[in-house]
């Protein structure tokens, strides 16, 4: 199993490192800050704060904000790995670059998978993301995989990995479908009290079947605390 870990870690950084420098490459710094608390054996809480920045934009370098983005989930257990959640989501941008805001609902079903020591996920979600223009409805497919760098259990102050590969359609009326498709790749790091950190990238390339598609690279860095 131990073999299956570094190969699922090869991959997404290998895959990762190997994007090449093109042109339609904007690149962003997104820290965020989420907490989760159980209401219930069977029901939690997700809160959490999001701001996107630009460091990579018309292939210059540069630092100011895009958005911000403001979000909670309820997540309801169904069975020991499978649960269902329903989110709301509200991004701030017309204060940053002078668009509209957005509103967004999201419906999520969530299955996982602990044969040993590593834990595959499978997540399946629809959204309506919502401005004064239109409403575009989303349909997301993510496949994820975690697993402990040090052992085969998770201990305080040992780091983890997460990696995840997802594929999205956008559609709307009046416009064509649009594909997207993400690789991720994090390291992160149980701390005491509930306390998760993790830094990674996220390589994003939208609207793939398009003749101009956009390479999209984050920088990601969060922090997650249990109650």
């Amino acid at each position: 199993m131990s073999s299956i870990k570094w190969y699922c870690f090869l991959v997404v950084v290998l895959c990762i490192q190997t994007i090449p420098a093109q042109d339609n490459l904007t690149g962003y710094w997104q820290p965020q800050f989420a907490i989760n608390y159980d209401v219930g054996p069977l029901y939690s809480h997700n809160f959490s704060v999001a701001n996107r920045n630009y460091v990579i934009d018309d292939s210059a370098l540069q630092l100011s904000g895009r958005q911000l983005d403001i979000a909670h989930f309820s997540n309801f257990k169904i069975q020991d790995n499978q649960s269902i959640a329903l989110g709301i989501q509200y991004r701030f941008r017309n204060v940053f670059e002078g668009r509209g805001d957005e509103l967004r609902f999201t419906q999520q079903f969530n299955i996982t998978k602990k044969p040993i020591d590593v834990r595959y996920g499978h997540r399946f979600r629809t959204e309506q993301r919502i401005t004064k223009l239109l409403t575009v409805h989303r349909f997301r497919y993510r496949f994820a995989v975690d697993f402990p760098l040090k052992g085969e259990k998770l201990d305080i102050g040992e780091p983890y990995f997460v990696g995840s590969f997802e594929n999205l359609l956008s559609v709307s009326k009046n416009a064509s479908p649009q594909y997207d498709t993400r690789l991720t790749g994090q390291v992160g790091w149980q701390l005491q009290g509930g306390l998760k950190l993790q830094v990674g990238l996220e390589y994003r390339l939208e609207d793939y079947t398009s003749p101009l598609p956009q390479n999209v690279i984050f920088l990601l860095t969060s922090a997650q605390l249990s109650l």
